[in-house]
């Protein structure tokens, strides 16, 4: 972190989105927008799993854990740059850089490995139906929530540390709207190619295992379905596969392009960077609502009960 002057950067400059008052204005109306929306359509998710008794299973324990991980993964970045769009100076400093980075790791290494975890649940729900209450109850349904927040932290450390200890005496200014890895390592004043190597090694690691049990789960998944000889029950199994691919998708490939490669900047890293941080944790719980049947009734059921108990206050009140 020194120069030969002895020089030290302290903080960062994060240079954002845009530069341009009117777009600023507009980028903060947006984001506020998407946040808040998120905020109210993971919390509908979470609240309806939790007092609904026909959601207490393996399927909407695992979307419940991935709604408080989209709400989490999104409060890493966004209040950030909410202020940051209405300051002059959107200065950072390193240790928060540091911990925001870590943070987003944490938040998004947890929820790659969910969303793995999701797929063999779903493996297991088709292609061992009979076996699908032994294989996930309660307990093992905890047990592999929590490895993945453990595999995560170790995930999340090793990025943070390995940044932590590159050398930066300026340039202090990031050309990004949060603190990451790669527009970091940009600004190191010596080689890194050691360091990107463990980096993109760490990521790597992850996301391949990660892509081999979707790929192997959904392999017999696929295969399962075709077997089944009632359309509608071939209908309800894709669909419910579906929203999980579309997911899947969703979160993996803004994350392939963004850390499988060197440290270099792109003109597409801050648009990519605002779909998975901004735009995908507000995606996850209206995929899973609109394609989900369960899940819109149990919604519908939360809302009268709701508007029921509203009305009798109300009256009693007036009374």
């Amino acid at each position: 972190m020194a120069d030969k002057n002895g020089t030290k950067v302290t903080e960062f400059t994060l240079l954002g989105l845009s530069n341009t008052p009117e777009l600023q204005i507009v980028f903060f109306v947006a984001f506020l927008s998407l946040y808040l929306l998120t905020i109210c359509g993971n919390l509908l998710i979470m609240v309806t799993v939790h007092v609904d008794p026909r959601l207490h299973s393996p399927m909407y324990f695992f979307l419940s854990n991935l709604s408080f991980l989209d709400l989490c993964y999104a409060t890493v970045t966004v209040p950030r740059s909410l202020v940051d769009l209405l300051s002059k100076h959107k200065t950072i400093s390193f240790n928060e850089c540091i911990t925001q980075l870590f943070f987003l790791h944490f938040f998004a290494g947890t929820e790659c490995f969910l969303l793995t975890l999701m797929a063999y649940d779903r493996y297991v729900a088709i292609c061992n139906p009979l076996r699908y209450t032994t294989v996930m109850n309660r307990r093992v349904c905890f047990q592999l929530v929590a490895s993945t927040w453990v595999a995560s932290f170790a995930h999340s450390f090793t990025q943070a540390l390995l940044t932590f200890q590159l050398p930066f005496c300026g340039p202090n200014k990031i050309n990004h709207f949060f603190c990451d890895v790669h527009p970091l390592s940009v600004l190191a004043c010596s080689s890194v190619f050691i360091i990107e190597i463990v980096m993109i090694a760490n990521s790597g690691m992850i996301s391949v295992s990660c892509f081999v049990i979707l790929l192997a789960s959904y392999t017999g998944i696929l295969s399962t379905i075709l077997k089944i000889r009632s359309a509608d029950g071939r209908r309800k199994a894709f669909s419910t596969c579906a929203s999980h691919l579309t997911v899947v998708t969703l979160f993996f490939a803004p994350c392939v392009f963004i850390y499988m490669r060197p440290s270099m900047t792109f003109a597409a890293d801050k648009v990519v960077s605002v779909f998975y941080t901004v735009i995908t944790p507000l995606l996850n719980p209206i995929i899973y609502t609109l394609r989900n049947e369960e899940v819109k009734t149990a919604i519908k059921k939360l809302y009268c009960a709701t508007a029921t108990k509203a009305g009798v206050k109300n009256h009693a009140t007036v009374l």
